[in-house]
């Protein structure tokens, strides 16, 4: 991935992109069937982390990344995204600021076939605003390029390879210039090839952009590679470090 000056620069690298205290999260709340998935989750990720999240199916990690990324509500607890308290706003609110500040990646691409990859990466921003600018284009575009896929900008996805498809995924992630990106299982569907391709994107990502990212993954090989691994057991951070 090369310099661009389409892509402005983000906030300082030092700033605290995300911090959870006292996060919890229970269901069926007041019933018999009541559960506690989450106890006390105690988290900040700054503008530099790389960073996995690991732990066995059942631990809780797929609660904790719908409630990172403002897809669901915690029971107690704050979490605060570029220092705003997230816990009493409304829907409107909280989908706003998650279209700006947060870029997803998932296992599967989910790009829509009867688009090309350049409209695909456009997409969340015809969602949010309709006809996008020229120089939104253009700045689609430019990430294409930066992602290997400047010769397939009008293919669809079904012209695509799996880890092309995926590269589309990312791109679309950073349209919006996210302060943090969410990766859940992003290269579980990859050939070990194609999944050393997409980490190596992810890295540059972080390094150029400035994005923290936050990847679920179950392949100790991908999180031996993060700078920073944090561990959930049984809805509880069993370790954080590097």
């Amino acid at each position: 991935m090369h310099e661009s000056p389409s892509i402005p620069p983000g906030p300082a690298r030092t700033q605290a992109v995300l911090r959870l205290q006292g996060l919890c999260k229970r269901y069926h709340v007041g019933q018999p069937t009541e559960v506690q998935v989450l106890h006390d989750i105690d988290l900040t990720l700054q503008r530099q982390d790389f960073a996995a999240l690991v732990g066995s199916s059942g631990s809780g990690k797929s609660t904790l990344l719908n409630l990172i990324g403002l897809l669901d509500t915690p029971s107690s607890g704050e979490l605060y995204l570029l220092g705003q308290p997230t816990s009493r706003m409304d829907d409107a609110q909280r989908t706003a600021l998650r279209g700006r500040s947060i870029g997803f990646v998932f296992q599967f691409h989910h790009l829509l076939g009867a688009f090309t990859a350049l409209e695909n990466v456009l997409m969340p921003l015809m969602l949010a605003g309709g006809q996008p600018s020229s120089a939104q284009r253009a700045l689609a575009q430019d990430l294409l390029e930066r992602v290997g896929l400047g010769k397939w900008l009008h293919s669809r996805p079904g012209q695509l390879s799996g880890g092309q498809q995926q590269r589309v995924a990312v791109a679309r992630a950073l349209i919006t210039q996210p302060a943090l990106l969410l990766a859940d299982e992003p290269t579980g569907n990859l050939d070990s090839r194609s999944a050393a391709e997409v980490f190596a994107l992810f890295r540059a990502c972080n390094r150029e952009f400035g994005c923290a990212l936050l990847m679920v993954t179950h392949d100790p090989r991908i999180s031996a590679q993060c700078d920073r691994t944090i561990e959930l057991v049984d809805g509880r951070i069993a370790s954080d470090g590097a």
